[in-house]
This record gives structure tokens, sequence and C-alpha cells, in this order.
């Protein structure tokens, strides 16, 4: 089995892709896609920590984030389906204008 360490360095990679996909993409089902990604390397640090230490206190934080992930998924996809309907087209500049 390959080490704690190993684990950790691949979550933070993972997060580090989603982080620079939240700050360099505009369209808003790459920037969700990236949220997401974070999410799991979030996770992926949970299960390493839970197996280090062991507990299974790190899978039931991994389910808490992926029920809250499958809502988020489900809200967020429908607003973005919606702005598309009713702009047909996405960017993050076309969403900022709507608070005027």
């Amino acid at each position: 089995m390959a080490p704690e360490s190993y684990y950790l360095a691949l979550a933070a990679v993972l997060f580090s892709i989603g982080v620079i996909g939240v700050v360099v993409r505009r369209n808003p089902l790459v920037i969700f896609m990236s949220i997401e990604l974070m999410l799991n390397a979030a996770n992926l640090s949970f299960v390493a920590f839970g197996h280090r230490f062991g507990s299974a206190e790190g899978q039931v934080f991994v389910f808490f984030v992926m029920a809250v992930a499958a809502a988020e998924v489900a809200v967020g996809l429908a607003i973005i389906v919606a702005i598309f309907r009713l702009r047909q087209r996405l960017s993050m500049d076309d969403l900022s204008m709507m608070r005027w």
C-alpha cells in the first residue's frame, strides 16, 4: 500500500488544478467542474487522514461532503441551464452584469 503522503500530494495537485480552473476560466461550467475537483481533493485528504489515524470519521466526512456536492450540482446546473436558455451563451462577465 502506498504511503499517505502520496495521497496527500495527489490531493494537493488536484486542489491546485481546481483553483487554477476557477481563477483562469470564464465559463461557468468549467468553474463548476473545478469546484467539484477541489471538493474531491478534500475528500481524498479526509480519507487519507482517516486511514492514517485508524478511524472512520474521514469516510463519514466524505459522505457528507458528497451529499452537499450532489445538492450543489442539482441546484447549480439548474441555474446554469436557466441562464443559458435566457441569454443563449455562458460567460461569467455576463452573469456579473445581472446585479444591475
